[in-house]
């Protein structure tokens, strides 16, 4: 089975070096010189790691068969996979996998709330993106205090959010009511009769 482990993005440089959005725990073991890379498009492929750097937290490939920024330019949005057998038993602690969460239902107590459509994968802390019923897309943070059961085998995850983490996008309306609230207050003290009766009781 195929796991895709990065995303490619821009290219950096004009040496042929690329950013990757990392979709693995692991990378250090992921981007090792002399890696090769299944791709999607298979016609940007096969890729084998030159050279593997972080810069801030952007992770930043060379490939052996990419020399000049123009070719780097051709793999802008290119996938790169790994085949599964090829991870060994000491990987068995990094946790989830994307494919293993997509498509499983988020549950809140009792309630299905919507279902998992992507992992983040990033430095710092790991984010499922939750797509909700009314197709609203929720980021959750990937910690066990928020996230406490993934159940892979009856396919839900279960929940324990904060307050107001799936009403996020839901409290727009008093900020459209709260103009309307103060425009009579505004017009009132701007009101050309009623700074004339000011004037006229100071004559």
């Amino acid at each position: 089975m195929q796991l895709q482990v990065a995303r490619i993005g821009k290219p950096h440089g004009i040496r042929g070096e690329v950013t990757v959005q990392v979709l693995t725990d692991a990378p250090g073991d992921r981007f090792v010189p002399g890696t090769q890379f299944i791709v999607e498009p298979a016609s940007a492929g096969p890729l084998t790691v030159f050279s593997a750097r972080w810069n801030k937290d952007i992770l930043l490939l060379a490939f052996d068969e990419i020399e000049t920024r123009n070719e780097a330019e051709t793999l802008r949005g290119a996938k790169l996979f790994i085949e599964t057998d090829d991870i060994g038993a000491e990987d068995d602690d990094e946790g989830w996998y994307e494919h293993e969460l997509v498509g499983l239902e988020v549950r809140v107590g009792g309630n299905v709330v919507g279902k998992v459509s992507a992992l983040h994968t990033l430095p710092v802390q790991d984010l499922l993106v939750v797509t909700t019923d009314d197709g609203k897309e929720v980021l959750i943070p990937f910690v066990e205090q928020i996230v406490p059961e993934v159940n892979v085998a009856e396919k839900y995850v279960l929940v324990t959010p904060p307050p107001g983490l799936f009403e996020v996008n839901t409290d727009e309306a008093p900020d459209t009511q709260a103009p309307e609230t103060r425009v009579p207050e505004a017009q009132e003290t701007q009101d050309p009769e009623a700074q004339g009766t000011a004037a006229g009781g100071n004559a």
